[in-house]
């Protein structure tokens, strides 16, 4: 029995962050797990930004709602669905992702929760459960499952490491560099192809 987890942002969709700090004219927002692996201090330091700013909860909704997953990437879902069982592995947040799920036709997500206070600001985070991708893939191990997971981050690392078969898409020269046991893919064909001849 087999089952797949993809990351969510640079795998599936644009970077949240990145396509808000784009529209909101913050360039400090443009760091993400690509770049800070500590991803608790990251969001700490995100919402230090956004209250320094006046920016909640809806703003970057609005933001969110303008996004689009990545050219190619719901019909690679869609052919892994038929395949295969799926879950997407997300640090992100059940806020953000439920558009994003709508326009990838409702894959399965796993994700965390926003606190978030009566005014909109962003007051904390409710992590699902500690190092959660790797703690959700050993999980499924744990109930028969065999994992393949593909991801671009620091923070999907230790799930690749922990799975039968692990790949970096579209990741960053460093960490392809850091990480040569990883067969690295930049297309959807192709990545599909490494996880078909995993599953076969």
């Amino acid at each position: 029995m087999n089952i797949v987890c993809l990351d969510m942002e640079g795998v599936l969709v644009p970077e949240i962050w990145v396509a808000f700090s784009k529209t909101s004219g913050i360039p400090e927002l443009k760091r993400t797990t690509r770049d800070e692996p500590d991803y608790d201090k990251l969001m700490r330091w995100r919402m230090q930004i956004l209250r320094e700013h006046g920016l909640g909860l809806k703003e970057i909704q609005d933001v969110i709602s303008k996004i689009d997953p990545l050219p190619g990437a719901k019909e690679f879902v869609d052919r892994l669905r038929a395949e295969t069982q799926v879950i997407v592995l997300s640090d992100t947040f059940s806020q953000f992702a439920q558009p994003l799920m709508k326009k990838l036709g409702w894959p399965t997500i796993f994700c965390n929760e926003l606190v978030v206070g009566d005014d909109g600001m962003l007051e904390g985070i409710k992590m699902r459960c500690e190092h959660s991708k790797l703690t959700t893939v050993r999980g499924l191990q744990s109930i028969g499952f065999d994992t393949i997971a593909a991801g671009d981050s620091f923070n999907d690392l230790e799930m690749l490491q922990a799975s039968k078969a692990g790949f970096l898409f579209r990741s960053t020269e460093q960490i392809k560099k850091d990480y040569p046991q990883f067969p690295t893919y930049e297309e959807y064909d192709d990545l599909f192809d490494a996880i078909m001849a995993v599953l076969n």
